[in-house]
Parts: structure tokens; sequence; C-alpha cells
């Protein structure tokens, strides 16, 4: 037990890992350090395969493990593991890898059949938007200031001008061109000023979000083309597996709750 701090000094999250086939590679105070959980730190540590890793990058690692071992067989450690606050950190750690282990061989074990990803991708594409609209805005910080470009616009000025010259977007030296965007891609203040506009007309009243104030106008619009399925089977799959996984994290709370 008292040598379970160094899950918490070395951030390596588990209470035991050994391989069949590892080798000691240090002893440090009457303790082994495996070979195989060596390589499990220095992945951890450089992100890297361990077989990938340069000898530097092994024996930098190795001597951190030793430095972390001989710190935590100290006298004062076993002290220290017996502190509350220690113990609550060390037992969230490892909850927290075991979960997370958990989670990932769910993952593994649930993979979304074709059935489940057609009828994903299905759902997704009856509730996307139906149309693409290309419009430009003028952003700025004021109401008042808005307000004054819809009344230079009415008068006949040049929206692209404007923004130009106006715009404190990122869009302003562009004439404030947003492109082609779905509604569903913007706030929501934003998407509902523009569906309510035809084309070639622009706002008559400033739109607020959190960005500021804005003025804008909806060029033109065009039938939206969802994106085929092959394109997007890989996020669509990771979204039905998400959903299992969220159905079983709900069932083991029900039944937990059913049981209090």
């Amino acid at each position: 037990m008292k040598y379970r701090s160094v899950l918490a000094i070395g951030a390596l999250s588990l209470t035991s890992w050994t391989s069949v086939s590892a080798e000691t590679a240090a002893t440090v105070n009457g303790i082994d350090i495996d070979s195989s959980l060596v390589d499990f730190y220095n992945e951890s540590r450089w992100q890297t395969p361990a077989a990938q890793l340069s000898e530097e990058q092994r024996s930098m690692g190795l001597q951190e493990l030793i430095d972390i071992y001989l710190l935590t067989t100290q006298p004062i450690a076993t002290e220290l593991a017996n502190d509350s606050r220690i113990v609550a950190q060390i037992e969230m750690q490892a909850r927290g890898v075991l979960a997370q282990a958990v989670v990932q061989d769910f993952f593994a074990k649930t993979p979304g059949t074709e059935e489940e990803i057609v009828a994903e991708y299905e759902r997704q594409m009856a509730i996307a938007p139906k149309e693409q609209f290309k419009a430009r805005h003028i952003l700025v910080e004021t109401q008042s200031a808005a307000n004054d470009l819809i009344a230079q616009l009415n008068d006949g000025a040049d929206f692209e001008t404007l923004a130009k010259e106006h715009s404190t977007g990122p869009t302003g030296p562009n004439g404030g061109d947003l492109g082609w965007f779905t509604p569903d891609t913007m706030v929501k203040p934003f998407a509902d000023a523009v569906a309510t506009l035809g084309d070639g007309e622009f706002t008559q009243q400033a739109v607020q979000t959190q960005f500021g104030w804005h003025v804008i106008m909806r060029e033109s619009t065009r039938p939206n083309q969802p994106a085929p399925l092959d394109s997007m089977r890989e996020t669509i799959q990771q979204q039905v597996v998400q959903q299992k996984f969220q159905a079983y994290l709900e069932k083991l709370r029900t039944e937990y709750s059913a049981a209090e």
C-alpha cells in the first residue's frame, strides 16, 4: 500500500502493472522496476511508442522512474501515504484510469453496425438544413453605429464598401463576405435574421450577438447538399457508439438508483 504513492508522483495511474516477459531494469531500495513499466512510463512521458524512443529518451525516463521510487521509498512517504487527501488523490487517479479503460474497452467491443450507421446518417440528414445561404455582414460595436449603416444603405450606399470601411470583424477587409453556409453553423440570432431575408435584402434592424451588432445582407440561396455517407462514416460510427455508451451508462445509473 505504501508504494502506491508512486501513482500520484509519477502520474502512472496504476496500482499494478507487470508483464510476463518483463526484466528488471533497476532496483531501488529493494523494489524492482521492471522493463515493461519503464516502457509504459516512457510512452506516457514522450507520447511515442517505446520501440521508437532514442537511447537518450529511454535513459532519461528510467532515471525519472528511479527518482520517483527513491522519493516514494523514503520513510516520509509511508507517513504521507496515510494522509487523507493523498489517499483520496491516489484513489481518484486510479479510478479515473480504470474508468477510462472500461470506456475504451466498451468502444472497442461495441462497434456500430452498418444498419445503425445508416439509420443515424438518415436521421441526421432528415433534420439537416434544407438551404445554404451566401451573405455579407458588417460588424460594429454599438446599435447606433449599426443603425447609421442601415440608414446609409437605404440611401443607396454600397454594402461591400461600408463593410470594408466600418466592419470590425475578420471579414471586413473582404467586404463582409461570409461565403456559403448553413444556418446551423451560425449563432441563432444571426441565422434567424438571414432566414427571414430575401436574396438581395439586408436587415432593417441591427442584429445583436455576443460578437457585437450586425448588419446583414443575404446575397443568394441554394439547396443544401448533404455530405455522402462514405465521407461521414467514421464520424457517424463514433456517434453511434457514443450513443450506445450513454445508454449503457444510463442503465448503470438507473440500477444504482434502484439499489439505494
